[in-house]
């Protein structure tokens, strides 16, 4: 199963607080994504924030996933779960279908 994961920063990271928390969220993310559980992750560009394409069994497991990052931990993220997958009416462009 597909999720998008949207992050959210919810409560603003001081300096000092982002000098302590980011030597531990870099690695917990890329873990993730070696595991194969985040597959895709980008940047958001309309607020802070990050986008995550998902690799899970399910919506809960993405929630575990990233419940455990340290923005998420410290209250400072929150993320928004959206299943996602194929365009099924594409199909309907298919000859003889």
């Amino acid at each position: 199963m597909k999720v998008l994961a949207i992050g959210s920063i919810i409560k603003p990271v001081t300096d000092e607080q982002r000098r302590e928390i980011m030597p531990k969220e870099v690695p917990a993310t890329l873990q993730h994504y070696l595991s194969g559980k985040i597959e895709q992750f980008w940047a958001r560009q309309d607020a802070p924030g990050v986008i995550f394409l998902m690799n899970v069994d399910s919506i809960e497991q993405a929630k575990a996933e990233v419940e455990g990052l340290p923005l998420v931990t410290g209250g400072f993220a929150s993320y928004q779960f959206i299943p996602v997958g194929p365009l099924a009416p594409l199909g309907l462009l298919i000859q003889g279908k």
